[in-house]
């Protein structure tokens, strides 16, 4: 009975380990015309790639605004946006960068989960910084 109560206990403790973060998932952007799906990365990171587009021509759009000639032609849909977040306490990610593919611009970012279904997104350059509020989908 003793074996089987502390194997009960581990089992319970490994499911919590491996819990999923309450970032990851399927975030829809402030303007709802783009989802992004985040997920682990590697490293103990999160990343998050365009997974849907509302306008139905945008899914044929490329990186046009792209800095890098050789990623210009790359398409929107699947494109990474989110890249290289550590965690930073309970619902924060920083250490990351976003891509936004309509300036071509990447800037310093940092995730907050706000609760009721809510991520706040930063973007900042030096210490100016602009948020958005993305709702999970």
């Amino acid at each position: 009975m003793r074996a089987l109560i502390l194997a009960a206990g581990l089992s319970l403790a490994a499911t919590t380990a491996f819990a999923a973060d309450p970032v990851e998932g399927e975030w829809l952007t402030q303007a709802g015309t783009a989802k992004v799906k985040i997920a682990p990365c590697g490293g103990g990171k999160i990343c998050g790639n365009v997974s849907w587009l509302k306008n139905a021509a945008d899914a044929k759009a490329t990186d046009a605004n792209n800095p890098d000639a050789k990623l210009k032609a790359r398409p929107i849909m699947g494109l990474p946006m989110l890249q290289g977040f550590k965690p930073a306490g309970p619902g924060k990610w920083t250490g990351g960068k976003i891509y936004d593919p309509n300036s071509g611009k990447t800037y310093d970012s940092k995730l907050t989960v706000t609760g009721a279904g809510t991520l706040k997104v930063e973007g900042c350059i030096l210490m100016v910084c602009q948020a958005q509020t993305w709702r999970r989908s």
